[in-house]
Order: structure tokens, then C-alpha cells, then sequence
């Protein structure tokens, strides 16, 4: 296959099922089964658990070859926690780390606001055929009212985020006590990975939907486009 035909490809897509599997369940098994004494003890069991999602991140960005802020975000997460359990910290970092990500994610998609296009607008140009939209809107002359609401739908997103980070926080200090470097951190930080999702992503995956869904009407209703005609056609 000649280089430009490679370009011209279509981006092979994330498999979720994958991701979840590197991501929490094989990490979490590890952390909370295999990080005793007769198995692969603290120290290698931490190092083992983190490197599947460390090492997925990397292939995936290698597979797809396009620069992802929240994966970086993640990879570097993995490597804080990592560092905080290998230096053996207080604990109480690793509610700090697991609520400062979150916070700046939440306040990067603010100040995008102050820049010529928002986060928001970026990642709804991957989906949506912004050429006809943004024609649309000009010939109806409801640009302004759109650009209304995508400050709002930012600020719904940012707050997903800060959400997020208030709940990190609070569940970190709950669940992680033991000192790093301990069989008993290794399975809290196992069970913290595993509350996360229906106690943190859940609520924040709803904000987020409510804030692609309000976009998506508002779009449908400033432009008169039909949905079919709005999302990009793959």
C-alpha cells in the first residue's frame, strides 16, 4: 500500500470492550487477587497491574496515530500512581492525584473558551458535518444563538469533570488507607478502580450525554437540518 493510500484510511476505532479490559478489569483482578506474598507480592503486583493500562494506552496511540488529550492524561495518571505507590506517600496523594486530573481536564475545557475554538467544538467537528451546520446557521442567521449555547454546553462539561474530581477525591480517602508498598494498598487501590465506574463515571457519562444532547438539538433547531444530515457520514 503506496503512503498516501495510508493516510487516506479510515482510523481503525478503539474497541471499548478492549479498553475496558486493559483498562480496569485486568488491573483490578491483579491488584486485589495476585498482590499477596505467595503470588507476585505489593511491588511487582502494582508494577504488573499498571502496565496493562500503560501499555494499551501506547499500542492504541500507535495503532491510530492521533493525539488524544485524555489518553495522555490517563498515561500520566497511571504513571503518578505508579510513583506515589513505588515511593511508598501518604495516601492521601493518591486522592489528590485521583482529583487533580479530573479538576484540569475540567478547567482546560473552560479556558478553551478563550481561545478561537473551544475543546467542545473540536471534538464536535470529529462527528458532526460542521461545513453544512455552520452554513446553515449563516443562512438562517442563527450563528450568535448557537454560539450561546455551546459556552453553555461547555459549562455542562466542565462540570462533569468537577464532579468527577469531588468524587474521586472522596472515594480515594474512603477506600485507600494502607501505606503504599503494602499487599493491603495494592487491593484498595484494586477496589477503588473498581467503584469507580458506577460511582464516578456513571454520573459523569450522564452530564456529558445531556451535554452532547442539548448541543445536538440546539443544532437541529437553529439550522432545520435533519439529524441524518448533521453527523458526518462515514
Amino acid at each position: 500500500m503506496s503512503e498516501s493510500a495510508q493516510h487516506d484510511a479510515p482510523k481503525q476505532r478503539e474497541n471499548p470492550l478492549l479498553s475496558i479490559l486493559m483498562n480496569i478489569v485486568i488491573p483490578v483482578i491483579i491488584l486485589m487477587r495476585f498482590s499477596g506474598e505467595e503470588w507476585l507480592g505489593p511491588v511487582n503486583g502494582l508494577l504488573v497491574a499498571l502496565a496493562f493500562p500503560l501499555v494499551y494506552g501506547v499500542f492504541d496511540f500507535s495503532q491510530r496515530r492521533t493525539f488524544n488529550f485524555l489518553p495522555i492524561v490517563g498515561i500520566v495518571g497511571i504513571l503518578l500512581t505508579g510513583g506515589i505507590g513505588l515511593l511508598k506517600l501518604d495516601p492521601k496523594w493518591i486522592a489528590v492525584k485521583e482529583a487533580a486530573i479530573p479538576l484540569v481536564i475540567g478547567l482546560v475545557v473552560l479556558g478553551s473558551l478563550k481561545t478561537r475554538f473551544s475543546l467542545l467544538t473540536m471534538l464536535l467537528n470529529q462527528v458532526i458535518d460542521s461545513a453544512a451546520v455552520n452554513a446553515a446557521l449563516d443562512a438562517r442567521g442563527t450563528r450568535p444563538e448557537y454560539s450561546k449555547r455551546l459556552v453553555t454546553a461547555t459549562y455542562i462539561v466542565a462540570s462533569s469533570f468537577f464532579l468527577s474530581a469531588t468524587l474521586n477525591y472522596f472515594l480515594a480517602r474512603l477506600v485507600v488507607v494502607s501505606q503504599p508498598g503494602s499487599t493491603a494498598f495494592n487491593e484498595e487501590l484494586g477496589k477503588m478502580t473498581a467503584l469507580s465506574f458506577p460511582v464516578i463515571s456513571v454520573p459523569a457519562i450522564i452530564i456529558l450525554t445531556i451535554a452532547i444532547v442539548y448541543t445536538v438539538v440546539g443544532i437541529r433547531n437553529l439550522t432545520g437540518m435533519e439529524m441524518e444530515r448533521i453527523f458526518r457520514q462515514r
